[in-house]
């Protein structure tokens, strides 16, 4: 190369300039990345959008720590830098002071709650004071005077902030030293002294979250098929999978009615929420319920082979109650199109276990459907149901009482069952009428709720064998709940004294759900492939959502499915091999059994798990809504609710300039470059004379 050429020249000051730079990040220089943050995400139904979302950019406001309601009017109208990152504390992320904020969001760029360690003593609920609304049985057409809580408000403290839509980013942060970093550069840089203006440079927050989809599940499930060709998405339906069992296995190859065949049916939710996107506890809401009938089926597992009963009894476990009995509506609907393995005509009744966690006093309350028992049949058997639940509570420590008044169903699976068809339905609740929980959908119902409390210094591997208060109180309600199934399915009375809930599993069980996944318990009981789904946190019950055929399951979902399979299945002798592809041998087959590999344990004396085969009835079935089946987006039949897609969701704050000094800046920068322009035209059309170099001769003569 001609080292006099412009193009050598311009590399020397590329080179020159790299070398010259610091290879430190400007970025990194400037921002500060939040790492410990949650966002509110956008979701879409037939009719509606809530949740939140920022600019296609993001969106930068000039921090605001809020520390009283009265404090509002500073970025509401007063303060002279608009827009304005309000910082919440949690006892001010109210219905009230949100309101302001959305219907002044001109001023307002963005929210950020802390989220406490501690929970609120005076409870928090941003769902609805009547969830499932809409969707549950109770219509103009049915039970009308029953219909949207007229007679019941189930969750009182219900303030409906997750059902809003915003139009600024809202995202939580943990107590933790970010967020002391944040309130410390507002204190040092924002606070207002004596109502004046601070002094620039100010502290400034950017939060990323902005939303593909917008209007309601219709539009955005148009654009989905429009745009087919583009791998960029608008949204997702909400789904996952249902986990169900037998007693007694039936060929899953075989769809439909079941001749001379009745089930009792025992439910339970396995999902929960939160106003954050993906931040859902549900100890009380969820958790307990279905770790009861967990518990519940392990107790049955010896009984029923000894004396099985004369009905099958199935455990169902349904995904996506929360937002519109998603799980529950898409059994039924199998059920009504010969896609199960029994129809509706075969379920004999439903007992259903429902938020059981939080008993004042030592009542439990049985709610059924005064509507249906209108009809003598299903009277005469819902009053069995109650008689085989009091005896099985015999000799426990808690009663169990029917409310004295004439009131609907509580929010359960078991109304979408009775949407198709009366059927004789109890649902178990630790509540009368309004939920004990004050906590409903809320990231505060959690393990300390529960009460889930263990002595000081005891490790991991202790809390996991220490029995606590709530696991005992749960067991014993599991016990019942065993005790009468087993009546209600036609069995044997005296072989009560047989079954017993075991403590010690209910405690592992609470501890892997509400305090680590990753423990010992948990490991032994999952497949080889499956262990990086183990946290040292517990899991997050939202649904999540169905991209495809082929979606990989929730972790909750798989955790339960693994757990009811090694409670009430049996492990065989096969190995790693004939346990993945069983209908290779004679006495095997997968039509009837499900066949999991598991971990195990470590021997005492051992360094590797010995793993086994898992031999059981246990399940999967879809949890996507009929709607999305049938393409019928604005059905007001079914759950339609998706969630939007984003590119990337990202929290930061930094220094901000005054406008002026930026200005400056701009044109100090736009004049260097200018001037850069020009020395670098001239170094340009000047080359020839200032890097002129000898040649030799073009021609040697040798």
């Amino acid at each position: 190369m001609d080292l006099g050429s412009p193009k050598w020249v311009t590399m020397l000051i590329v080179c020159w300039l790299y070398k010259s730079i610091n290879c430190n990040s400007v970025e990194q220089k400037i921002y500060v990345e939040l790492n410990n943050t949650v966002p509110c995400v956008r979701l879409l139904n037939a009719t509606h959008q809530i949740g939140c979302q920022s600019s296609l950019s993001g969106d930068v406001g000039v921090l605001h720590v809020l520390e009283s309601e009265a404090d509002l009017d500073w970025p509401l109208s007063s303060g002279p830098n608009p827009p304005y990152m309000v910082i919440l504390e949690s006892p001010l992320f109210t219905r009230s002071i949100m309101m302001k904020m959305k219907n002044a969001s001109r001023r307002i760029a963005g929210v950020a709650v802390v989220i406490p360690n501690a929970s609120p003593p005076q409870g928090f609920s941003p769902h609805t004071t009547c969830p499932n609304e809409n969707t549950g049985v109770y219509s103009e057409k049915y039970g009308s005077h029953l219909a949207n809580c007229n007679t019941t408000v189930w969750n009182p403290l219900g303030n409906g902030l997750s059902y809003e839509e915003f139009d600024f980013p809202i995202f939580s942060l943990k107590e933790d030293n970010q967020t002391e970093v944040i309130k410390q550069c507002y204190f040092q840089h924002n606070r207002p002294a004596n109502s004046s203006a601070p002094v620039y440079p100010l502290c400034a927050m950017q939060l990323y979250s902005h939303m593909h989809a917008v209007t309601d599940t219709a539009t955005c499930m148009r654009r989905n098929d429009i745009f087919s060709i583009n791998p960029e998405m608008m949204c997702d339906p909400l789904g996952d999978y249902n986990v169900w069992s037998t007693i007694r296995p039936y060929n899953n190859s075989v769809k439909g009615h079941k001749e001379n065949e009745t089930v009792v049916l025992a439910a339970a939710r396995l999902d929960s929420r939160s106003f954050f996107w993906d931040v859902a506890t549900g100890a009380e809401g969820s958790i307990s319920g279905f770790v009861t009938l967990l518990a519940a089926a392990q107790a049955l597992r010896e009984v029923t082979v000894v004396a099985p009963p004369t009905r099958n009894i199935l455990f169902a476990f349904f995904q996506g109650e929360a937002f519109d009995y998603i799980g529950s509506s898409r059994m039924v609907y199998d059920m009504e199109n010969n896609k199960f393995v029994i129809d509706l005509d075969n379920i004999h009744s439903i007992l259903e276990v429902g938020q059981v966690g939080v008993r004042t006093g030592s009542n439990l309350w049985l709610h059924s459907d005064p509507v249906s028992r209108s009809n003598a049949s299903v009277n005469t058997e819902v009053m069995e149901m109650l008689a085989n639940l009091r005896r099985a509570a015999a000799g426990l420590n808690f009663s169990l009482t029917e409310p004295t008044v004439s009131q609907p169903l509580p929010p359960s699976s078991l109304q979408r069952f009775l949407r198709a068809r009366p059927i004789p339905g109890v649902v178990l609740a630790d509540h009368q009428s309004a939920y004990n929980n004050k906590y409903y959908e809320s990231v505060y119902d959690n393990d300390a709720y529960l009460n889930l409390t263990y002595p000081a210094g005891l490790n991991p591997e202790e809390k996991l064998e220490f029995e606590t208060d709530t696991a005992k109180a749960l067991a014993e309600v599991a016990t019942m709940v065993a005790r009468a199934l087993y009546k209600q399915a036609d069995g044997d009375e005296a072989q009560f004294d047989n079954i017993v809930a075991d403590p010690k599993i209910v405690t592992q069980m609470l501890y892997g759900f509400l305090v680590e996944s990753d423990n010992s318990w948990f490991q032994a009981l999952l497949a080889p492939e499956l262990k990086s789904l183990l946290q040292p946190s517990p899991p997050e019950y939202y649904v999540g959502v169905t991209m495809s055929a082929n979606s990989a399951v929730n972790t909750p979902t798989r955790l339960v499915q693994h757990i009811l399979a090694n409670l009430t299945g049996n492990a065989t002798s096969l190995n790693q091999t004939s346990c993945q592809k069983p209908d290779d041998l004679e006495n095997e087959s997968k039509h009837l059994y499900s066949y999991l590999w598991v971990q195990g344990t470590v021997p005492p004396n051992g360094t590797e798990r010995e793993g086994f085969c898992v031999r059981s009835s246990v399940r999967l079935a879809k949890a996507l809504s009929p709607a999305f089946e049938l393409g019928e987006y604005s059905s007001s039949a079914y759950s339609t609710w998706t969630e939007s897609r984003w590119k990337f969701i990202k929290a930061r704050i930094f220094l901000v300039a005054s406008h002026d000094l930026e200005m400056l800046t701009l044109g100090v920068g736009v004049a260097v470059l200018l001037a850069s322009l020009l020395v670098t035209y001239f170094v340009s059309s000047k080359a020839d004379v200032l890097f002129s170099s000898a040649r030799e001769p073009g021609n040697a003569t040798y």
